[in-house]
């Protein structure tokens, strides 16, 4: 059996239709593969018509802003990508004359772009071959040929990508590329995959071995950080204290409300003890709202958000954190991270504004 001609042979027949393959511009393929790093396509699939849509080129793109960006790609998560779209488009012009590229040791320099990234790119744009690995090739060549190498290691990765690029039709790089992620994604799926149906099955060791649900072998991953996030809800007139968070973290460049962060859950009486709520809010500052605590998870990050109406904050404490007044009818116009987006689309004060 030639593995990857049967690949393409199910490809041809069961692919989805997906805007980004019916194109050879590479800053359009560049626009889907990193929405899609981390994204369900599902998920991934408006955004891709926003951002397409609102930056038809590469120009456009670069001479957005950095709010604009983030603002379009508010709910997706891993912000950074998108602060690091920018930086590739402005380098593009910059560097490019304003032609994304299409050549992997080009793309391979950008902002944002990793190995895989710039294969694909570059396989899907010009036929470049190169062979991508992701989670759902690392699953089906891990199943396929029984490689016990974890994919999360040093060893597995560089094992995965020579046993890719050996694998690969040369003359037919983009499609043999699009059909092995197909084939993870649809077929051979981390859960429940449709072997009855599957083409391979006849020569895929981990069916004959009973061993689908052992590969691939992962290491073990970092333990899961929690964090407890006590925002606070000032109100002046129509007015709302917002804060626009810094790079030094997550959500870097995105907008939220002041806060108490603690490594553990905090009562409501051990929060007014906290130094920074002393500093903040007058003595006996009236509590006119407690949120029951929001859950967020990240890759490595747990998060807990507790939301508190206060009735007034002192003044010194608004300029000393650079926090500023917004009309709550306007705060639609400021990206935020998604559990801020969650909790203020249910706020019922705002809602009666």
């Amino acid at each position: 059996m030639n593995f990857s001609e049967e690949l393409i042979k199910w490809y041809r027949v069961n692919k989805r239709d997906l805007p980004w393959r019916n194109t050879k511009d590479p800053y359009l393929i560049w626009l889907s593969e990193i929405i899609l790093q981390q994204t369900r396509v599902d998920q991934g699939m408006p955004y891709y018509f926003k951002f397409s849509e609102n930056f038809p080129d590469v120009k456009s793109f670069a001479e957005a802003s950095e709010d604009h960006i983030l603002h379009l790609w508010q709910g997706l998560g891993y912000y950074s990508r998108g602060r690091n779209m920018l930086k590739t488009a402005q380098k593009v012009m910059a560097e490019h004359q304003g032609i994304f590229p299409s050549a992997y040791n080009q793309l391979i320099k950008l902002v944002g772009i990793g190995e895989y990234t710039a294969a694909a790119i570059s396989s899907f744009s010009s036929n470049e071959p190169k062979a991508v690995v992701d989670g759902n090739v690392y699953r089906l060549l891990a199943r396929y040929f029984g490689i016990e190498i974890p994919i999360n290691s040093t060893i597995g990765k560089k094992y995965f990508q020579e046993l890719a690029d050996e694998l690969l039709d040369k003359n037919n790089a983009g499609e043999n590329n699009q059909a092995i992620i197909e084939f993870g994604a649809l077929q051979c799926k981390p859960k429940n995959p449709n072997c009855d149906l599957c083409p391979l099955i006849s020569s895929c060791y981990a069916f004959k071995h009973h061993r689908i649900s052992e590969l691939p072998v992962k290491n073990k991953t970092l333990k899961v950080k929690e964090r407890y996030l006590y925002y606070f809800l000032i109100f002046k007139e129509d007015k709302i204290l917002l804060n626009r968070r810094d790079n030094s973290d997550i959500w870097a460049g995105l907008h939220d409300f002041p806060l108490i962060e603690s490594p553990t859950a905090l009562d409501i009486k051990t929060l007014c003890e906290q130094t920074k709520f002393r500093n903040w809010f007058p003595q006996g500052v009236e509590i006119a709202y407690i949120a029951k605590p929001i859950k967020h998870i990240l890759t490595h990050q747990r998060l807990f958000g507790t939301f508190i109406e206060l009735s007034e904050i002192n003044e010194e404490a608004i300029q000393e954190n650079n926090w500023f007044w917004v009309d709550v009818k306007h705060l639609d116009k400021f990206a935020k991270p998604k559990l801020i987006f969650a909790f203020l689309k249910n706020f019922y004060k705002l809602n009666e504004i």
